[in-house]
């Protein structure tokens, strides 16, 4: 599953250690391997790193630029 967020506090991104302070966004995936069936591992991402990872990207919209994190 993948989610777009914004930070409520302050949020350590998985790549590259950066803190996500409020009200910055960033990504949430649960695509990295299972440990255990019952519980999900999150993976989190700073805008940067998940532009990188090709997670996010910037689009077109009514002449400005969106950034977005739907596929």
């Amino acid at each position: 599953m993948r989610y777009g967020c914004l930070a409520a506090g302050d949020v350590k991104c998985g790549e590259c250690g950066k803190i996500i302070r409020h009200p910055e966004r960033y990504f949430v995936t649960d695509e990295e391997e299972i440990t255990e069936p019952t519980q999900k591992k999150l993976k989190r991402y700073c805008v940067e790193c998940a532009i990188l990872k090709g997670y996010a990207h910037y689009r077109s919209e009514k002449g400005k630029s969106i950034l977005t994190f739907l596929p």
